[in-house]
């Protein structure tokens, strides 16, 4: 660069203006160093001058107006190289990699600004070296990024910012420099300490209300409230947001520049409530981010509900994706007038908690009945009523097993013909129990199986239920609805991952005086390893098949015994996932999906109450983002959804829209979403939740479901369109049972409605692969295309999660009507059920998506071998993309072929 003279020049004047506050010991994880506006007094002006502009001094030039907040103006710049630089020797080590993070703005548009290090070796040498750049405006804040990593540590390590042309302006705003190698590769002392700092300041309110304001409220000081009534729970003070006229006005503090992106991080707050008329409600904590490209995003960290009687601990994690240009943490959520009080707030760099082992499942017997007396040989011993109902023992039920406890449990002997009758119910809540505590194994699969009939006399349909009361605790066993007067199979499944005091097993639901009649209830632990075995022979049936490789060479032959090595790409079957707006701003994430996924579905960000928060102000621009990445990797997308039929998931100008109004919406809604993206989305979720909510059916009456299905197929014809609904797969909600579903199917159809799919969205806790096949089965007699389109499960213990996401996939992998299957998310911190993610908030790969990974690996083939007599070789491999590799005596040929589904072998031709 030629500008060894760039050291001379003096300290700027970069003392605190009036009302601001140092910010010594913010620390932030591996921070080498956290400099805001504030921060600048260290640092020295190259051969130009530099100063504070904030609210409290005159705006340089109207650019505090434009730029919206306090910074750093470097000026009087006569040469490029000129700026802004620090010394940081003693705050780096060589080998490890550090990341540069700076907020920047320029008077004159287009130019450049540079990130640079001056290395200095005494009188020997003067070396530099590109940190990173970035085009900066006058209308905003960029972020100019940037790693850097030294091999030796010279005499002198200079930072510094440069670039803009001479007479341009720089303004600053923030400046971070961070370690981002390995934790336990960061020696430093800063590193070392900055995990346990707060970045919050004044966290106690030690120094007042410094730091704090009202987020359209008034914030005030207190140390005690409602006549001594109400003290802090720590320290001399709490703070309390008064005058509050909207929920989401609060207490907050700007903390821009102290949090780094892709870190996750922990909020703690000592909450309260205070107000007339009210005991509890709930107060959340939120983050607002803005982007530089003033795109905003609310993330909701947590909420607790909170009294005015005793302070309450808040607690969540968060992590922002992006490179922001403003972050606010506030306290909202209380109706109006409802004052927030606050004692301490923390956050944290989150600590990383070791997993949990693989819980050991000693002594277990699978396939053993838990249930005592099941065939009741021994009349009632060992059942007794729940409620002040009468038990008897009857003859006249089935001999066999229901269907579903019989692909779990194979040959077993006949069911004894005996059920109990339970008579004199005034309760649905009355029926035959039994303590089964001791014969339960703590994180264990159990299946729950029985036949079970009511009396006559019901008026309507009847629920019935096996529960288990684990101690205070209600567990769904299965559900089942029933009109008639036949015995039915009632199927689901649970697990106990906490030691209980009590287990009690009932049967339950029919209305009060009617006739409850159980037989044969078997409660067993499933082996799952068993049913592999059995899946595996499925999955080699559908999801291979017989390939014959042809080799030809222009002399005329190829020669025998010449060595192959054929190799899997990529499998064809669609595995893909949720991704939200937020998530591609992360580069780990978008790294990890686009290399384990082939299918996308995006969260929020195609449905109506997100396209059109407020009426007529349409927002795609987030989805248009999304579906530029998915289309950059040849990535096929899912649309979900067009509408939600539940109530609480349609926006409220919605709502309020009259029935002609309403329809009018409809219209604009199908026509503007379909004709925009017209040929993009292969699939769409026509009306999600039909069989959960009536919203548009019951305003605008039972032909617009069919409608909105006729109207998404004219616009669209190129889409399948998909009935999308929960609980279908696992026994537990008669609303949505299969034989519900089907009906639905089959009625829409009746209608004209051009059903294309069949979607399971699969939010599913502890499944058992017999239900869920069976489920499928019944389904699969639509011949539609059925799609698993919202799967997680969900345990803290990343191993007993494993096992079930293992069940889920192989069970849907290996079922001939399922084409497809999305995961609903797969990164911490951005799934909609606690601990179901695959990848913590930092990029760490948990058991589960080690488990995913080891899956998708198993499902690719791969073969080696040599050309037999007839020139060819032959292998049975998964569906997908393959490359192919022979060498022969004079040259190595390599090529890529699809293996298509297929009933025939398929013969394909190399040429050589």
């Amino acid at each position: 660069m030629g500008h060894a003279e760039s050291s001379n020049g003096g300290n700027a004047d970069f003392k605190n203006m009036p009302g601001e506050t140092g910010n010594a010991g913010r620390g932030l994880p591996n921070t080498v160093l956290d400099h805001s506006y504030r921060d600048f007094s260290s640092w020295r002006s190259n051969c130009c001058k530099a100063f504070v502009v904030s609210i409290e001094v005159d705006d340089w030039k109207g650019m505090l107006k434009k730029l919206g907040a306090p910074y750093v103006v470097v000026t009087d710049r006569k040469d490029s190289w000129q700026g802004l630089e620090l010394d940081i020797t003693s705050k780096v080590t060589p080998g490890l990699t550090y990341a540069v993070s700076a907020s920047v703005a320029v008077s004159v548009p287009c130019n450049d600004v540079l990130a640079t290090l001056r290395l200095e070796d005494g009188g020997c040498s003067t070396n530099y070296m590109r940190v990173g750049r970035i085009s900066a405006t006058m209308e905003e804040w960029r972020i100019l990024q940037g790693t850097f990593t030294l091999k030796t540590l010279p005499e002198r390590v200079i930072f510094y910012l440069e670039g803009p042309s001479p007479g341009v302006d720089l303004f600053i705003r923030s400046v971070v420099i961070s370690c981002s190698s390995p934790p336990s590769s960061c020696k430093h002392s800063l590193c070392d300490k900055a995990g346990d700092e707060n970045i919050i300041l004044n966290p106690t309110f030690e120094d007042g209300l410094n730091n704090w304001s009202g987020r359209g409220c008034t914030v005030v000081l207190h140390d005690s409230m409602a006549d001594g009534k109400i003290l802090p729970q720590s320290g001399k003070g709490f703070a309390a947001a008064s005058g509050r006229t909207q929920t989401w006005n609060g207490i907050q503090q700007d903390i821009t520049g102290r949090v780094q992106r892709k870190l996750a991080y922990e909020a703690t707050a000592i909450v309260r409530i205070y107000g007339n008329n009210i005991t509890s409600a709930t107060v959340q904590a939120t983050l607002w981010v803005q982007m530089p490209d003033k795109r905003q995003q609310y993330i909701g960290i947590s909420s607790v509900q909170a009294t005015d009687k005793d302070w309450v601990q808040l607690q969540g994690k968060f992590l922002i994706n992006g490179s922001p240009e403003a972050v606010v943490i506030y306290l909202e959520g209380p109706p109006a007038g409802i004052d927030i009080l606050i004692n301490n707030f923390k956050v944290k760099h989150a600590a990383k908690v070791a997993p949990l082992p693989r819980p050991a499942i000693e002594n277990i017997i699978y396939g053993l009945n838990a249930v005592q007396n099941s065939d009741l040989t021994d009349g009632t011993n060992g059942w007794f009523p729940l409620g002040n109902c009468t038990l008897s023992v009857n003859a006249g039920s089935p001999h066999i097993l229901p269907p579903m406890a019989r692909d779990s449990l194979g040959d077993h002997e006949p069911l004894s013909g005996r059920y109990i009758l339970v008579t004199n119910r005034t309760q649905n809540w009355m029926g035959p129990a039994q303590i089964i505590k001791d014969q339960l194994k703590l994180f264990a699969t159990y299946q729950v199986s029985a036949w079970v009939k009511i009396g006559p006399g019901a008026s309507s349909s009847q629920n019935v239920n096996v529960a288990l009361s684990v101690d205070d605790r209600w567990v769904n066993g299965g559900q089942v609805e029933t009109n008639d007067d036949r015995w039915h199979e009632i199927g689901g499944s649970f697990r106990i991952e906490k030691q209980p005091s009590r287990v009690m097993v009932y049967i339950q639901g029919p209305g009060s005086g009617v006739d409850l009649m159980v037989a044969g209830l078997q409660i067993f632990a499933v082996k799952r390893q068993a049913r592999f075995r059995h899946l595996n022979k499925q999955i080699d049936k559908i999801r291979k098949r017989d390939v014959s490789l042809k080799f030809a060479g222009s002399a005329g032959g190829v020669s025998l015994g010449c060595p192959v090595k054929v190799r899997q790409i990529s499998n064809s079957f669609p595995i893909g996932s949720c991704i939200n707006r937020t998530n591609i701003d992360n580069e780990d994430f978008v790294a990890f999906f686009t290399k384990n996924f082939n299918w996308a579905v995006f969260g929020n960000e195609l449905k109506w109450y997100w396209t059109e928060a407020q009426q007529g102000n349409l927002n795609y621009q987030d989805a248009d983002d999304m579906l530029d990445l998915c289309e950059k990797n040849n990535i096929d997308v899912r649309g979900h959804c067009i509408f939600w039929e539940v109530e609480d998931s349609v926006q409220s100008w919605v709502r309020a829209l009259s029935d002609k109004d309403l329809m009018t919406a409809v219209q604009n809604r199908l026509t503007s979403l379909l004709t925009r993206y017209k040929g993009k989305f292969i699939h769409y979720d026509v009306n999600n939740e039909m069989l959960h909510g009536s919203f548009y059916q019951d305003r605008l009456g039972k032909d617009i479901r069919a409608e909105m299905f006729k109207k998404a197929h004219q616009l669209d014809p190129s889409a399948t369109l998909f009935v999308n609904d929960y609980h279908v797969e696992d026994g537990c909600d008669t609303r949505s049972s299969p034989e519900k579903y089907i009906e639905q199917v089959l009625d829409l159809q009746e209608q004209g409605a051009p059903v294309g799919g069949i979607g399971i969205q699969g939010h599913i806790d502890s499944p058992v692969g017999a239900v869920v096949y069976s489920a499928l089965d019944k389904l699969g007699i639509l011949g539609h295309p059925i799609w698993f389109t919202e799967l997680d499960v969900s345990s803290a213990n990343e191993y007993i999660r494993a096992d079930d996401l293992e069940v889920m996939l192989r069970e849907a992998f290996a079922h001939p009507a399922v084409e497809g299957v999305m995961l609903w998310g797969f990164w911490e911190l951005f799934m909609s059920r606690e601990n179901s993610w695959l990848v913590n908030a930092e990029g760490d790969i948990n058991e589960a998506g080690k488990r995913y990974l080891k899956l998708k690996e198993e499902w690719l083939t791969h073969a080696h071998g040599l050309v037999d007599q007839q020139g060819e070789f032959r292998f049975r491999g998964f569906h997908g993309t393959y490359e192919v590799e022979i060498v022969t005596p004079s040259k190595t040929v390599s090529e890529t072929f699809v293996v298509a589904k297929g009933e025939s072998s398929l013969v394909l031709s190399i040429d050589l």
